[in-house]
């Protein structure tokens, strides 16, 4: 391999951090700054300075593992292992039906891995049931954002944007712990005279650099959403111009907000009037502003009202489809946006194609060289999937996702996924999940392969392989294309990355999501290229197998200046209501539990958890609590308690602090074990999204002798 500088990107969030990589002269490889990369101009979190370490065989699955009679896992070949999966998948195929088998993939994977999946799912197997990790990450944003746009990305506009605009209300993140080098952004946007205004139960580090912090209820992020919007109607400041030329249906969104005065919103979320008039002068008075949400007010049972109802404060101020202006979504995991563009989504096609759209169907099986009714309809959602696992589904392929850490109930998915007939991982390490497996595949990685991600901005970038992967493990692709060959689909699973998004851009050509102006050389001499990205002429389009280079279009960095994605080119409102979470407080659980994350680890912790300098920064799992509740319990700093749910109890240390509410407690969710927060929170689910309420359920506190 070179021993110059790789230039690539960080494996974990969805920045997608610009950094070049060296071939170290004692083995491994060396990271660097990539000074030139717009997004983070070289600034690199710990996680992405100490990526390189998960590389090392001492931390790695580096041969395929195969459950014996015995029931322990043993070494295996890769003949014995592959062979193992087809006949098992093709067993439980033949005995109950294709949708008996499942694929549960997920939102780090890249674009061609995606893709790939969700092909084999559909023309291999046959099966319905297919959904990933990504459900648990933006899906209620992506939902609402479809509903008043026509088509959802993450950020309809660059980074760069943000520091030049008036005000930003950033709504349920973190990014100080959860991508730190984003916080410049809004350090700039202060120092450039704008002002930030963060919502979250807690003080954290992102809303100790606020103007105003709003500190709401859990689950109440829909009431405070609604009490702005009133207050924008009651003191005049709707765009009236913009509301009658570029939207529709704002009579019947302004009466839902009417129904929530200000005085009755403070009661629902514990955020006063004067807050809230403060907040709306805020974001009012300047020219231009944003709204920014993330996980908060999205993983819960009423999300997609929640995002739309922030969606609502934007358009009736005229803050979308404006320079400077608009809603945007933080996008959490590596490509939450490209994975779920490509089809590994229960209810997607490639190009962000609907399943069961008859002309989405036709252009995809044209691509694939399929019959259209041969493709399966729709599936189920990723923790009905999980939930399902042991009875209608039997058997289960899963690919870069570790749910018996990061899915809701985490118990009860861990007790589904042992009741499996079979079960097939293919991982980097051997995660929680992987340890139950029959049998494990060890895959290759972000540095030693190569492939494009998507990240929250929508920027299609290159990830490029810096290093060889240590003898015995192979991509997923050609895990993928092994597999289809086994149960009797010899063609249409390249192993080349390149190969596979060739026939990706003619497959998302067209699409909401298209990328068919997209080339592998235009990535490789660029700083990445925004979706949608049509060719220019039809030769890519009407899939004649045309590669290299598509110029032309110069990609979109920003949507909707001219008009919105929907057919009539308005943005719609949509009325929505308060209502409450699906488990409230009550006398036998009353304190409400919130989860998130710390700066040193990353989902799961699969990865990080393997990480010496990371685990010394942050060790294990806590409970945040306020002083007032500890003393209420009994507890102080660093004292094990106990935080049972209706779904199960976890125990770990004390951490108090003024920075939450005395109502609320805070659990991150990286750590399997009796410290695992997923053991309680609710897998109650949004009507539309089908996202979990990971961020509130009802808990109590127990004090833990000794």
């Amino acid at each position: 391999m070179p021993s110059t500088p790789t230039p690539t990107h960080c494996p974990y969030c969805a920045l997608q951090c610009g950094m070049n990589l060296t071939p170290a002269p004692q083995g491994g490889v060396e990271v660097s700054e990539r000074a030139d990369f717009p997004v983070n101009r070289g600034a690199l979190c710990a996680k992405g300075r100490t990526a390189p370490a998960v590389l090392s065989e001492r931390v790695r699955l580096t041969s395929p593992w195969v459950r014996s009679p015995a029931g322990t896992l043993e070494p295996a070949t890769w003949e014995e292992a592959l062979d193992r999966i087809a006949r098992e998948l093709a067993r439980v195929r033949a005995e109950a039906g294709a949708d008996a088998v499942g694929v549960f993939g997920g939102g780090g994977l890249t674009n061609e891995k995606a893709y790939a999946l969700g092909k084999f799912a559909r023309v291999v197997l046959g099966t319905s049931q297919i959904d990933y990790n990504g459900r648990f990450c933006m899906s209620s944003a992506a939902a609402a954002g479809t509903k008043a746009f026509g088509v959802d990305r993450g950020l309809p506009f660059p980074l760069e944007d943000v520091p030049r605009t008036g005000c930003v209300i950033l709504v349920g993140s973190n990014p100080a712990e959860t991508m730190p080098p984003a916080l410049r952004y809004f350090r700039e946007l202060r120092e450039n005279g704008g002002t930030l205004i963060v919502v979250d139960p807690r003080r954290t580090k992102t809303a100790e650099q606020a103007d105003l912090h709003l500190a709401p209820r859990p689950g109440t992020d829909l009431a405070l959403a609604l009490g702005l919007l009133h207050l924008v109607v009651a003191e005049g400041r709707t765009d009236e111009e913009y509301v009658r030329e570029r939207t529709s249906g704002w009579e019947e969104a302004r009466a839902a907000a009417m129904a929530h005065w200000p005085e009755y919103v403070e009661r629902i979320t514990g955020v006063s009037v004067p807050e809230l008039r403060e907040a709306v002068r805020l974001f009012c008075e300047p020219e231009a502003a944003m709204v920014l949400t993330a996980r908060g007010p999205e993983q819960q049972s009423k999300g997609t009202d929640t995002v739309g109802a922030w969606i609502n404060l934007c358009l009736a101020t005229g803050r979308a489809g404006r320079a400077l202006s608009g809603y945007g979504c933080l996008t959490g995991q590596g490509n939450g946006q490209g994975g779920r563009e490509h089809g590994q989504k229960a209810d997607q096609l490639p190009g962000y194609r609907k399943l069961d759209d008859p002309a989405a169907r036709r252009h995809v099986a044209e691509v694939w060289g399929v019959d259209p009714d041969a493709l399966p309809g729709p599936g189920r959602s990723a923790y009905e999937l999980l939930d399902a696992l042991g009875t209608d589904v039997r058997a289960l392929l899963l690919m870069g996702s570790n749910p018996v850490v990061s899915a809701p109930r985490a118990a009860h998915v861990e007790e589904r996924i042992r009741s499996l007939d079979f079960l097939a991982v293919c991982d980097v390490v051997l995660s929680e999940t992987a340890a139950l497996a029959d049998v494990v595949l060890p895959v290759t990685q972000w540095a030693e392969e190569t492939g494009t991600t998507t990240n929250l901005e929508g920027r299609v970038l290159l990830r490029r392989r810096a290093v060889s992967p240590p003898e015995g493990v192979r991509s997923d692709l050609e895990v993928l294309h092994g597999l289809a060959a086994r149960l009797g689909v010899e063609k249409g699973f390249p192993t080349d990355p390149e190969e596979v998004f060739e026939e990706l851009r003619r497959a998302s050509a067209g699409g909401a999501a298209d990328y068919s102006g997209i080339s592998y050389r235009r990535l490789a001499e660029g700083d990445g290229v925004f979706w949608p990205c049509p060719a220019e002429g039809t030769a890519v389009a009407a899939g004649s197998g045309a590669q290299g280079d598509a110029p032309g279009h110069p990609g979109t960095p920003r949507l909707f200046l001219d008009r919105f994605a929907t057919p009539d080119g308005r943005a719609r409102f949509v009325p929505v209501a308060h209502r409450p979470a699906a488990e409230e407080p009550d006398e036998e659980f009353p304190v409400l539990l919130t989860t998130g994350r710390v700066v040193a680890q990353y989902q799961s912790g699969a990865q990080t958890r393997r990480v010496g300098e990371l685990n010394a920064a942050a060790p294990g799992p806590f409970v945040e609590l306020h002083p007032r509740l500890a003393a209420r319990l009994g507890a102080a700093e660093g004292d094990p308690v106990a935080v049972v749910s209706r779904r199960g109890r976890a125990v770990a240390p004390a951490r108090i602090t003024t920075a939450i509410r005395p109502d609320t407690v805070f659990m991150p969710f990286h750590w399997p074990g009796e410290g695992r927060a997923n053991t309680l929170t609710n897998p109650a689910l949004d009507p539309t999204s089908r996202m979990p309420e990971f961020k509130v359920c009802a808990v109590r506190l127990e004090a833990v002798e000794g």
